[in-house]
């Protein structure tokens, strides 16, 4: 079945207003198409935020209570169409059954998270001569712009979305052009669940809508995650009176020392970077691994590597890359990889099999023998391509696991605890893992990188400060009478 999307502005779902529209197909099957959205422009969020403008004092003045009471209901939509939005999810995205299976029931668990926080939004008093009492009130902070991206799109949406609604902002949510399916299933939900109508609004489209989202200077806040060249263009747009999160770019690395299990290294290894089709911000790019056990840790990735079964359905362990431009960056970087004189160990090709050849499958892909400067190195592929290196020392380990600009996670594979603290206190990333993936985050802790992965000013999903970003705070000085 084809869906025909549809933006929704002021309570209403409505076409762009200028008629234009985008395909998306299935990832698996181009012949597929999955469904007609609004091409939408400037215009289309300017009715949006004349809209959102209005309705806010009215979802401001909302009881906490109702508010999480909204976002509790919608929770139970959600899982409650689990089943369907699976299926959508696979056909959509290219997620595997597992991924999707996981996605849609972590969603619903996010909103129920962010629905306490509904009712927590607490002040402070200080110490002050009396009569004069000082206190602080956190407030909406207005219009809430989320613009999100298609590797999780039911996921990353639902950490954006559930806090703002839950401080009482009303939201300007623009998801990304290759998953709109999903980001229509969410506010679908959330209406369902009794949000009223215009406190929500949905433009669908490309970059113009989403330049358009973050020019806007009655969008007082934009949170946003996806590549750090948009990232960067946001922050520039911005500016200094109004609020932003970034969550952008990873290069993230495994570091394997001498004394480390090679079998359960190898298989954190390739979950990491090849869950998703490597198609995750912290997801495994880079392998350092020590001169005693390299060799033998990379003939066990590579084994692993090559065992994956690539296709559709619930026996696949990778599903197809999410678009043409995702398959051609991978076979550009697998062709660099090669030209800058890394062995391409396995993997790097198209799947030529009958059944995937109308899909974006490839083979995953290991590369060893590489050295540092190499793009192979440096750059976020974002896709099944993982890079080996060696180091003579721990020290050599892990100054390679920081020579890169970015600094989101990074994983040690060690049985040394002494080790694994001065991994933990060296590296520059702001989520770092011991005998774990650089995959799969708590819900209720914060997330966020380093240098070029985040703007560190405010970190999402969860941890004390997380509704900060939603909020303004101002301070009072309350005497009886003059």
């Amino acid at each position: 079945m084809t869906i025909a999307g549809l933006n929704h502005i002021d309570g209403r779902w409505v076409p762009a207003a200028s008629g234009a529209v985008f395909e998306r197909r299935n990832p698996a099957d181009e012949s597929d198409l999955v469904g007609v959205f609004p091409d939408s422009d400037a215009v289309d969020v300017r009715n949006a935020v004349d809209a959102l403008d209005k309705a806010a004092p009215e979802w401001a003045g909302t009881a906490p209570e109702r508010r999480a009471a909204i976002l509790e209901a919608a929770a139970d939509h959600l899982t409650a169409q689990a089943s369907s939005l699976v299926d959508e999810l696979i056909r959509e995205e290219g997620k595997t059954r597992t991924e999707a299976t996981m996605e849609v029931s972590r969603t619903p668990m996010n909103l129920r998270f962010y629905a306490g926080e509904a009712t927590r939004a607490t002040g402070a008093t200080f110490p002050a001569p009396a009569p004069t009492t000082v206190y602080t009130v956190r407030e909406p902070i207005g219009i809430v712009g989320a613009i999100t991206p298609w590797n999780f799109p039911l996921n990353i949406p639902s950490r954006k979305l559930g806090p703002a609604l839950a401080a009482g902002n009303t939201v300007l949510f623009k998801p990304s052009e290759i998953t709109p399916l999903m980001g229509q299933r969410l506010v679908e939900a959330l209406l369902a669940g009794g949000l009223p109508a215009g406190a929500i609004a949905l433009v669908q489209g490309g970059g113009a809508a989403g330049a358009a989202v973050v020019e806007d200077q009655r969008v007082a806040a934009v949170t946003f995650t996806g590549s750090t060249a948009v990232g960067r263009s946001i922050h520039r747009c911005v500016g200094p009176e109004r609020r932003v999160q970034l969550e952008m770019g990873g290069k993230n690395p495994v570091v394997v020392l001498a004394d480390a299990d090679l079998d359960a290294a190898a298989a954190l290894i390739v979950k990491g970077a090849f869950g998703l089709s490597g198609q995750a911000c912290t997801g495994t790019s880079r392998v350092v691994a020590v001169d005693e056990i390299h060799d033998a840790l990379l003939g066990k990735v590579v084994a692993r590597t090559e065992a994956l079964t690539v296709g559709i359905g619930a026996g696949a362990a990778m599903g197809p890359l999410a678009s043409s431009s995702q398959l051609a960056k991978f076979l550009e970087y697998v062709k660099i990889g090669v030209d800058e004189g890394a062995d391409l160990i396995c993997g790097g090709t198209r799947c030529e099999e009958e059944s995937l050849r109308n899909g974006f499958f490839v083979r995953p892909t290991v590369f060893a023998n590489t050295s540092p400067g190499m793009r192979l190195l440096s750059d976020e592929v974002f896709g099944p391509v993982l890079a080996f290196q060696r180091a003579a020392s721990f020290d050599e380990a892990l100054t390679l696991a920081n020579d890169v600009a970015f600094g989101l996670s990074a994983s040690v594979v060690t049985k040394n605890l002494s080790a694994a603290h001065r991994f933990v206190a060296g590296s520059r990333t702001g989520l770092v893992k011991v005998n774990q993936p650089t995959t799969g985050m708590a819900m209720n802790a914060p997330f966020g990188g380093y240098k070029q992965s985040s703007t560190q000013t405010f970190k999402e999903q969860a941890g004390p400060t997380l509704m900060q970003f939603y909020q303004s705070e101002k301070t009072v000085y309350l005497s009886p009478d003059a």
